[in-house]
């Protein structure tokens, strides 16, 4: 695993935008076709931002969601709600190539396999990404793998339902379908990551985190998580 340090959140986002945007470029002039996952939460909603306008060969992308809380369409606690104001409204991307979780429909278990099957379509069987973002919660989780959930177990499929945590279900990807991925990208901000990004760095498989698969992760962090 790799680590780079930035000054700042903002800076941090800056340099994620650039990289997504030369990896969409390099997979698209390779395959003609880009797929990736993004995780939500505040930083990333600036480097979505900034990605909008770093103009990638957006014919040829595919974006997934990581996880996804359990609550109705437009809800401010859904990512997509997020990703719709930071970034789809901003970028020529048809509805086809965006793959929204299936979090309001009636059958959860249902949904899941929806979401699978919806990835094998796209990014083959198994299937393979080829960039998954993460980011890393202060207590050591990252998508909606969270400590003691069932889903952290989950070896045989690529969705699974983990919760609740923080007051809501959720959907997320699980570890086999993150670890196929071509590129791994973390993006960490904030002094309260520091000690859990000192774990996350040395393979702490004690946090959920820690247990992603580290030879093709890169992290980007601003110097107030890097710590020293």
């Amino acid at each position: 695993m790799k680590i780079e340090v930035f000054d700042d959140a903002g800076a941090v986002a800056l340099a994620a935008a650039d990289l997504i945007a030369a990896e969409a470029r390099a997979c698209v002039a390779a395959r003609g076709r880009f797929t990736m996952a993004v995780s939500g939460g505040r930083t990333p909603r600036l480097m979505l931002r900034a990605l909008a306008d770093r103009d990638p060969p957006w014919a040829g992308v595919h974006m997934f969601q990581v996880d996804e809380r359990v609550a109705p369409d437009g809800d401010p606690d859904r990512n997509l709600t997020h990703l719709r104001e930071s970034f789809l409204a901003h970028v020529p991307l048809r509805p086809d190539q965006v793959h929204a979780m299936p979090v309001d429909a009636p059958d959860l278990a249902a949904a899941v396999r929806t979401y699978s099957a919806e990835l094998r379509a796209i990014a083959g069987d198994p299937p393979v990404l080829d960039l998954v973002h993460l980011g890393l919660g202060s207590d050591g989780h990252t998508a909606s793998l969270v400590p003691g959930d069932p889903s952290l177990d989950v070896t045989d499929a690529d969705v699974a339902l983990a919760g609740p945590y923080q007051g809501r279900q959720r959907m997320t990807l699980t570890y086999p379908v993150i670890d196929r991925a071509r590129r791994l990208l973390w993006v960490v901000a904030g002094a309260e990551k520091a000690a859990v990004l000192r774990r996350l760095l040395d393979g702490d498989r004690a946090i959920p985190a820690g247990r992603v698969r580290q030879d093709r992760a890169l992290v980007l962090a601003d110097r107030a998580a890097a710590g020293r």
